[in-house]
């Protein structure tokens, strides 16, 4: 079982691929949608150009163009489906493009404050943060439990997590610090992340960018 706070756990946020409403450039929150064959195309070939590494524990937003994600890049893992881990709610705008959004008093507000303001419908960044944070909590429950002593020294272990752009931005602004969107990344960009999971309030020292062309 696991006994030793000094194990060292990488976690590789990996945005999902590409979907017809990200190649279109439409707000897409919790519209559950598959990957577009240009999303499949590029995910399958980073990964033949070794983009991404190896895992030991693969975890994943439950929605399907992560799962479709999770399939490709590791098709002989069953990932751990992290519910929180699905997309900010982006309520009235969801599905809508800048072009179509341009005149409305109410994304104008949410462009002034910065993106902090809660979404017309849907949610605020803050409680976005906080429920991408209970969830990671939960994949760190569940690495507890998995995780089996050999000869009794520190382990090095690496989680993958397919989840989506607003996931990764909310994780590493809380644990590496910076602001939300200094964590943007194109679909099938992430970060590989060092983190200090055990403590009661979990943080990365150390964090790169992989993969989408970053």
């Amino acid at each position: 079982m696991w006994n030793c706070p000094e194990d060292q756990v990488t976690f590789v946020f990996i945005r999902h691929g590409s979907t017809v409403w990200n190649d279109e450039g439409r707000y897409q929150g919790i519209t559950d949608m598959g990957l577009s064959a240009a999303g499949r195309k590029a995910l399958l070939a980073a990964k033949e150009a070794g983009v991404y590494p190896e895992f030991d524990f693969l975890f994943c937003s439950p929605m399907k163009r992560c799962l479709e994600t999770a399939s490709l890049l590791c098709p002989g893992m069953s990932p751990v489906l992290i519910p929180q881990w699905t997309e900010i709610a982006f309520g009235d705008f969801e599905g809508k493009c800048y072009s179509q959004l341009q005149g409305d008093e109410r994304y104008q507000a949410w462009i002034d404050s910065g993106g902090t303001k809660a979404f017309p419908g849907g949610e605020s960044r803050e409680e976005y943060k906080k429920r991408c944070r209970e969830g990671l909590l939960s994949a760190r429950d569940f690495l507890k439990e998995k995780m089996i002593r050999g000869g009794g020294g520190p382990m090095r272990i690496r989680a993958g997590a397919i989840v989506h752009g607003g996931t990764i931005m909310a994780l590493l602004s809380s644990l590496y610090g910076g602001e939300y969107f200094d964590y943007r990344v194109p679909n099938a960009g992430g970060y590989e992340c060092e983190l200090r999971l055990w403590e009661t309030e979990p943080a990365a020292v150390l964090c790169r960018p992989i993969g989408g062309g970053i």
